[in-house]
């Protein structure tokens, strides 16, 4: 069924309502509620469906300017469910304003399904997002406050309007109660309508090519690069000495592997962050897993940037054997922190073009264990994980407990899983009876070279009854930068910790704990004492950490800071129950491992 966009009310103070327009006739229909305001964008009304789109009205005929937006309703339209509706702006030409750095041409606003309903506002975010459509600007957002609307100040040079809908879902019959506009004077400043004026791209921002690949189209490794921040590959310039993050073999392998794994990925379904954390992880490869997260947070976000580094760090051990006896349970266990399907796809794809004994053995590798994987039943459709069904039932059966005893038992849920001792939701709940209760002590690990802010973050951490601090333990020995007792001053931490855990206290563990070998003692005490243990990761880039070390109290020497971003190996999920990221801002931006997480 096809439908119009039902006409938007203006608000009362809406200065650009004309004689034709309809006005909002007061604002009942949203007393009380929690509002958005996303700013409104000058473009054209357009709908997508699974099978096609119109502009506003259903029998819109055909325009220049609707041709790109065709394009990606190509690609796209698939992952509508027939019946729905992904309603927005079309901004391939300018009509009154001219946008300068767009994300996209196109921009969803609501998302109606086959009931006629519109989602809630968040649920539209996450769909679009899967799509690969970006969603306009959220400027306000909270209970209906008329004079925290009427106080928006817009740069009317460069924005339209805005436009206040209800954070809720609601039915097409009350549209007009929950969703009005604000339009500047004057909003159509052009002499000539724009359907009769040549077509004038509006200007595309460095973002754009990553929503590009979001929604299936191609890119290139010099493009993506650009797109996030880095420089150009050295590898290249032409220069055979040169290497950087595609590998010594060059730029071409990076176009290869790029092209190969999109292909996949279009094979698997993956639209919307799994193609491109797949399409980025090929692209940048060989890039150290520490820094990429570091540097990709900020243009992508800590999740998106977590997962584009923890692909780029996994996918070589697909390439290598592995006993087949082990291999279900490593694959589930490499699941806490990948999608299977994408990584079984980079793996494939970095290999593109390379030849030699040792790419033939990895491509075999890579092959066999797409095929157990297959055959186990490890890759769902849809890349849903292979915890899906299990995570999904033990969220309803735990939903009443305390929320670290829900956590733990889904921890313990889930190795168990991996191990093969349970398979259903039943077993699950069965076998993890005894953490029901809550009666079991924390550990929060934290994981970070000096000046990532570990220490900070402790101090607002609520229930951390003992910290156990390294530094703290050498300045009570004389000197906090004093080396040479680094094992008696170990040990006794190690006591300090197990005694606390023993009286079933919470307890932080505040050292860089840089590897997993540092990690081990630490884990191996909670173990012993059955504690529930949360890593809290700091991702935090090393030109960030210079920075810090250099106004810090007491600062590590530079050449020890550079060995510790030298050795730094931070922990893949399922090396603790739960793990926390902390991003520059010192507050937890990403996790794995918990309960409420969706599939990767």
């Amino acid at each position: 069924m096809r439908a119009p966009y039902p006409r938007t009310p203006h608000l009362p103070w809406s200065p650009g309502a004309t004689a034709d327009d309809v006005r909002a006739d007061g604002l009942a229909g949203l007393r009380g509620l929690e509002v958005v305001v996303t700013e409104k964008l000058d473009g054209e009304n357009t709908t997508l469906y699974r099978d096609g789109l119109h502009a506003r009205s259903p029998d819109s005929g055909h325009h220049p300017s609707r041709t790109w937006v065709k394009g990606l309703q190509g690609r796209i339209g698939p992952a509508i469910p027939a019946g729905w509706r992904v309603c927005g702006e079309n901004l391939f030409a300018q009509h009154s304003l001219a946008y300068r750095s767009l994300d996209s041409w196109f921009y969803g606003f609501s998302v109606w399904d086959a009931d006629d309903r519109c989602l809630d506002w968040d649920a539209t975010v996450r769909f679009l997002r899967r799509l690969g459509v970006p969603a306009p600007p959220v400027l306000w957002r909270g209970v209906l406050d008329e004079r925290a609307l009427r106080a928006l100040r817009l740069d009317t040079d460069r924005q339209e309007g805005y436009v206040v809908r209800s954070a809720a879902g609601f039915a097409r019959a009350d549209f007009a109660h929950r969703v009005a506009k604000w339009v500047r004077p004057r909003h159509v400043r052009t002499d000539t309508h724009w359907m009769y004026a040549a077509v004038v791209e509006n200007g595309l921002g460095p973002a754009a090519a990553l929503w590009a690949v979001r929604s299936g189209a191609p890119a290139g490794p010099a493009a993506l690069r650009a797109a996030v921040g880095l420089a150009p590959d050295p590898s290249a310039s032409g220069d055979p000495s040169a290497s950087g993050p595609s590998g010594p073999s060059g730029a071409d392998t990076a176009d290869a592997a790029v092209a190969d794994v999109a292909a996949r990925l279009d094979t698997l379904g993956r639209t919307g962050d799994d193609r491109l954390a797949g399409v980025l992880a090929a692209a940048l490869h060989g890039a150290r897993r520490t820094e990429l997260a570091a540097h990709l947070a900020g243009p992508l976000g800590l999740p998106t940037a977590r997962r584009v580094a923890d692909l780029a760090g996994l996918h070589p051990a697909l390439h290598r054997p592995h006993p087949d006896e082990q291999r279900r349970s490593g694959l589930v266990r490499l699941s806490f922190a990948a999608d299977l399907g994408v990584l079984h796809a980079l793996a494939a794809a970095v290999l593109a073009g390379r030849t030699g004994p040792e790419a033939e053995e990895a491509r075999g590798q890579v092959e066999w264990s797409a095929l157990h994987a297959e055959d186990a039943g490890l890759l769902a459709g849809g890349g849903a994980s292979p915890l899906h069904r299990l995570r999904s039932g033990l969220r309803e059966a735990f939903a009443d407990l305390p929320p670290d005893a829900a956590q733990r038992c889904w921890a313990e849920a889930r190795a168990a899983f991996a191990d093969g001792r349970v398979g259903t939701v039943d077993e699950a709940v069965a076998a993890t009876w005894r953490w029901r209760a809550g009666a079991f002590p924390r550990l929060v690990q934290l994981v970070g070279p000096s000046g990532s802010g570990k220490s900070r973050f402790a101090a607002g951490l609520p229930g951390g009854d003992v910290r156990i601090s390294l530094d703290d333990l050498r300045q009570a020995r004389g000197d906090r930068a004093d080396q040479r007792a680094n094992g008696d001053v170990l040990r006794a931490g190690l006591d300090r910790l197990d005694t606390a855990l023993a009286a079933g206290t919470a307890a932080v563990w505040d050292a860089t704990s840089l590897n997993r070998h540092q990690r081990a003692a630490v884990l191996a005490v909670a173990q012993r004492r059955d504690a529930l243990v949360t890593q809290a990761v700091a991702v935090v880039g090393a030109d960030e950490l210079v920075r810090r070390n250099a106004v810090r109290p007491h600062p590590v020497p530079a050449a020890v800071l550079a060995e510790q971003c030298r050795r730094y190996g931070p922990p893949y999920p399922g090396e603790a129950h739960r793990t926390w990221y902390v991003g520059p801002s010192g507050t937890v931006d990403d996790t794995a491992g918990t309960l409420d997480e969706e599939d990767l």
